[in-house]
């Protein structure tokens, strides 16, 4: 086993997913601790653009594993690629968003490749004693543990997106390809075809920015003015359970604790007004800005800025200045 620190770079059609840039300054500070080198993993079809730019994030080696059959992700066939990069790299830990893919990918690779796993960290740091010392949240938040890893073994770790800033360097990083080489049973599971649902709006657990509605907002049709605010700033659509149960957004939108935990840099609510089960899942947000009529609500309490008054005049507003801002 090296000192080296590993990251998994994820790329979706040869985008680098922004989760990837922040798990690299995490991977910096290890580094810094053990002497190792940082080295990313790419795994995919075609990456130029995606390679480009975890080069340019600083890290010093670039292990590149492309092949026709990794175009669409399937998690058999990438768990495959990646335990190939560990054997070859040997790391001492092993970093990954805690995207969808990186929460599929994780416990298998860790599986195969006999090693320690901690998921959703929210911080990870090297003890004097060499310790791997892991941050993770529990009961959405509320609480926090620490799980301790011996130096002995490789380590995964999950690290939830928005945990770090992003990473920037000077480039130049080495490129080495690897072939990929499937296993027997890889190809039990065939990806033909993914299909995106909700447009050109993101998925809330994966946006810097969230633009979420309550029950207040009335229709499915009045959630199209977050929609518009929504395309202007890069934000995903959220939504509170009242409005999903409503029927005015889909429950795949549903922001809370019985649907998607979001840490976003900005979070925005309108017409929310904070049961406790929303909070749950929001309450990590880095700035949340909330719009409501009611001084009192639950939401209004905890955000760090807020608006007394009607949404259907404040997201006019905003949408327009927003507009303004853009031209």
């Amino acid at each position: 086993m090296t000192n080296d620190i590993l990251v998994f770079a994820e790329q979706r059609n040869d985008r680098l997913h922004p989760a990837s840039a922040q798990i690299v300054t995490a991977a910096k500070a290890l580094a810094e601790k053990t002497g190792g080198k940082v080295v990313a993993a790419i795994v995919g079809h075609e990456l130029s653009q995606a390679v480009d730019a975890i080069d340019r994030t600083g890290v010093n080696e670039i292990i590149i594993v492309s092949d026709k059959a990794l175009a669409n992700y399937s998690a058999l066939a990438y768990r495959t690629a990646l335990t190939a990069v560990m054997e070859q790299v040997k790391p001492r830990v092993f970093l990954l968003p805690a995207t969808f893919m990186g929460r599929d990918l994780a416990p298998r690779v860790a599986a195969r490749c006999k090693a320690g796993l901690a998921v959703d960290a929210i911080e990870v740091r090297l003890g004097e004693d060499g310790r791997l010392d892991v941050k993770r949240p529990l009961y959405n938040g509320k609480a926090t543990c620490h799980v301790s890893f011996a130096p002995e073994r490789p380590v995964l770790v999950s690290i939830r997106p928005n945990s770090y800033a992003a990473a920037g360097g000077p480039g130049g990083a080495a490129r080495k390809n690897l072939a990929y080489q499937p296993r027997p049973g890889d190809d039990r599971i065939t990806v033909r075809e993914v299909i995106r649902t909700g447009g050109e709006i993101k998925d809330v657990t994966e946006a810097d920015i969230i633009v979420s509605g309550g029950r207040a907002l009335k229709s499915a049709e009045n959630f199209q003015m977050l929609y518009d605010l929504a395309r202007l700033l890069d934000a995903a659509v959220g939504a509170s359970r009242a409005a999903c149960d409503a029927g005015y957004q889909p429950h795949s939108r549903q922001v809370g604790l019985t649907g998607k935990t979001v840490t976003p840099k900005l979070y925005l609510a309108f017409g929310i007004s904070g049961a406790i089960q929303h909070l749950a899942g929001m309450r990590g947000s880095k700035v949340i800005v909330a719009v409501n009529t009611d001084p009192e609500a639950p939401l209004v309490k905890v955000a760090d800025y807020a608006i007394i008054g009607d949404l259907f005049k404040i997201v006019p507003l905003l949408t327009e200045e927003c507009r303004k801002l853009r031209a």
